[in-house]
């Protein structure tokens, strides 16, 4: 597999970082920031327990990236930290019920869809991902947005990679339904 410039890059940053490269892994961290903040926001559904998941999740990945062996793996091993540290801040908040429904539906915020006025299918797709469990939201983002395929969002999400694939097709076939106009 032909590794892109990005990847290489961020491969280089994290061999670099865990050698004790500073720079490398403010770099790192500016490049990886919102991609691990967008993952916990597609778990939780919420922004503050998203930017605590995501803030605990760097902690964790500073403490950890010096035995992290392969820079390949970087990916996985930071979205797997995050779903972890997701797991943890939505189990602690599970008793209270306003979270219990907030996690369950993604927010719609103005910064999130500027476009609201627009009845376009961009739209409708991102009005049907916010409808999508927490679960297949995040295999669905993990996947597409992130480009890790099956394996990298198995091991990102802690799941066998079959229940990946559950997750994205019934994600699809939601996604579908709403895009043709068979809302569920």
């Amino acid at each position: 597999m032909d590794r892109t410039r990005e990847q290489l890059l961020d491969e280089y940053l994290v061999a670099s970082a865990r050698i004790g490269d500073r720079k490398a892994f403010e770099l790192l961290a500016r490049r990886w920031r919102k991609k691990l903040l967008a993952h916990a926001w597609r778990l939780t559904g919420d922004t503050e327990l998203a930017r605590e998941a995501a803030q605990d999740g760097w902690i964790e990945i500073v403490r950890g990236l010096g035995r992290l062996r392969d820079e390949r793996a970087f990916p996985a091993w930071a979205f797997q930290i995050v779903s972890r540290r997701c797991a943890r801040l939505v189990g602690r908040a599970q008793h209270d019920r306003a979270l219990a429904s907030a996690v369950a539906a993604e927010p719609v915020g103005e910064a999130e869809f500027p476009d609201e006025a627009d009845p376009g299918a961009e739209t409708r797709l991102r009005a049907a991902l916010a409808r999508l469990p927490p679960a297949q939201r995040a295999a669905v983002g993990l996947f597409y947005l992130e480009d890790l395929g099956v394996a990298g969002t198995a091991a990102a999400l802690n799941v066998p990679a079959g229940t990946v694939k559950t997750r994205l097709m019934h994600a699809r076939r939601a996604l579908r339904a709403v895009l043709e106009g068979e809302e569920r």
